[in-house]
């Protein structure tokens, strides 16, 4: 065998052809244990420490005088996610008022109040909850799912929520009244007044 017969076409010995690709190959493996390694890392820091729940603040909703007992209204954050906000009692204090999310836990339809019934109603699935937004029928009561109550606080007679500060910088709040059409529950068919 000649000099020239030992080399490839390219000019490389086998024997240096070998090295490099095993140098290439403990390369990879090597950068795949950095970035296992590294992802399990991050799982276990996030595991001790969790992240932290969103700074809150207080928006203001109404005055309290503004609102007869029995009234519902829904109150419509600057995101654009409703609180139904139901005064049921005449103490004059924030006591008196509930704060539910107006977006039903089983498919996110929007709730609203039955005076008549004294409960919050799903009309997608006919879902019920009772006034303090416990389920009591349909599928968010046989999933055991409730509405996501609010912090409420009175200062002089104004009442105020309890929102994530990003909703604060976002501008204010406003208030929608819902108009019931004669066809009864369908949420196609009714119309919402600001």
């Amino acid at each position: 065998m000649t000099a020239s017969q030992s080399h490839d076409r390219d000019g490389a010995k086998p024997g240096e052809r070998r090295a490099a690709l095993r140098w290439l190959a403990g390369l990879g493996m090597g950068g795949s244990l950095v970035a296992a390694y590294g992802t399990f890392a991050a799982f276990i820091a996030r595991f001790f420490y969790p992240a932290r729940p969103p700074a809150r603040g207080w928006m203001f909703v109404t005055r309290i005088a503004d609102v007869p007992s029995g009234e519902s209204f829904v109150f419509r954050l600057p995101n654009g996610s409703g609180l139904n906000v139901t005064r049921r009692g005449s103490s004059g204090s924030a006591a008196d008022f509930m704060a539910l999310s107006s977006t039903c836990p089983h498919l996110g339809c929007q709730v609203h109040w039955e005076a008549h019934n004294e409960r919050f109603f799903c009309p997608c699935h006919n879902g019920t909850f009772d006034p303090s937004g416990v389920a009591t029928g349909g599928p968010p009561a046989e999933a055991g799912q409730s509405l996501l109550q609010y912090p409420l606080k009175d200062d002089g007679g104004i009442l105020f929520v309890e929102v994530p500060q990003a909703q604060l910088a976002r501008g204010p709040g406003r208030i929608e009244t819902a108009v019931r059409s004669r066809a009864g529950h369908d949420p196609c068919l009714t119309r919402r007044r600001t």
